[in-house]
């Protein structure tokens, strides 16, 4: 099969490599579309250490074309969005069948968007931070896919204010369509909302977001930390501080949780999967890219220059023999 490898001098290129068999547990998935995804920008930065070469892509959508033991064989050819560790950028990948779900009738390229964002926004808000009805919430990163998506579910567990911050103005008009009452500019914050406090906060900058964030806690209220795309420089927090507010300091981590419980991270994954099919959220997906310009499309999104959801056409594309280096390279 085709696919598309990550090697040592950070370059995307073709390759032909074994097509690979489903062990038990898993399906094999002859891939339509693959998710873009800020894991993309991780790996090939260096932040997630992989051995090269590596086939990258954890997002992905098609039809299962083979199952191995364990996994029921009226599986085949069943319609699927899937959540992978690696290889969602080729023609075929192998992922756990519990983390294959049927789509339900959601388009397949709809489905790739869906990726780790959907039930990762979706355990933020019903299991992390636990919404109730009439809390505030403010979102950080409010106009990528997490964001958009954690505000749709927010407006869903009756949150009463939804503000979001963001990067840009063309971002924050971006992510006024996702039900947030008012979106700030990063510079904005905190000074244009010191007299709030919230119920809850999603966090996944770090840093000094991630500080302030913590001082903007009502009595009581929860941030959840669940990336550190701005900062990875260590934020403390004094317990005995937490302790006399009430307030929280979670933490999320999705890729942990598809290795520890996996059938938690599908239950959700299932939920939300229902609530696209029926249409009461949206997966945004507003960009398709060939195999040769996957190099651009991790660039963009890395530099916040992609708005919703990114997704690579594999299937019938991966015939080209090359695909363009990194940047600059």
């Amino acid at each position: 099969m085709r696919a598309i490898i990550l090697d040592g001098d950070d370059n995307y290129r073709i390759t032909e490599l074994d097509e690979p068999v489903p062990g038990p547990g898993e399906v094999a998935i002859r891939v339509a579309y693959a998710g873009i995804q800020w894991g993309d920008t991780m790996v090939r930065d260096g932040h997630f250490p992989v051995p090269r070469p590596f086939v990258p892509g954890f997002e992905a959508s098609g039809h299962i074309i083979a199952v191995g033991a364990g996994v029921d064989e009226g599986r085949v050819g069943e319609p699927v969005a899937a959540l992978t560790t690696a290889g969602a950028y080729a023609e075929v990948v192998a992922t756990p069948a519990v983390l294959a779900l049927p789509t339900g009738g959601v388009p397949l390229r709809t489905a790739a968007g869906f990726g780790w964002g959907t039930p990762t926004a979706y355990d933020l808000v019903h299991h992390a931070a636990r919404v109730r009805a009439g809390e505030s919430v403010l979102i950080h990163a409010a106009a990528g896919g997490v964001g958009t998506l954690a505000a749709q579910f927010a407006e869903l567990a009756g949150a009463g204010r939804i503000v979001g911050v963001v990067g840009s103005p063309r971002r924050a008009a971006y992510a006024a369509q996702f039900g947030f009452d008012r979106v700030l500019l990063r510079d904005e914050f905190p000074a244009e909302i010191a007299h709030e406090q919230f119920d809850v906060v999603l966090d996944p900058v770090g840093g000094q977001t991630r500080r302030d964030s913590l001082q903007a806690l009502a009595p009581h209220g929860r941030l959840v930390a669940y990336g550190n795309i701005g900062s990875y420089e260590p934020v403390l927090a004094d317990t005995n501080d937490l302790l006399m507010a009430g307030t929280s300091l979670v933490t999320y981590n999705s890729n942990l949780l598809s290795r520890t419980h996996p059938d938690r991270l599908a239950h959700s994954a299932r939920q939300a999967l229902e609530l696209l099919a029926h249409g009461r959220i949206r997966v945004d997906v507003t960009a398709e890219y060939d195999p040769e310009e996957l190099d651009v499309a991790v660039t963009r999104l890395r530099e916040g220059a992609t708005d919703g959801k990114s997704v690579l056409r594999v299937a019938d594309r991966l015939g080209a023999r090359s695909v363009a280096g990194r940047s600059g390279r």
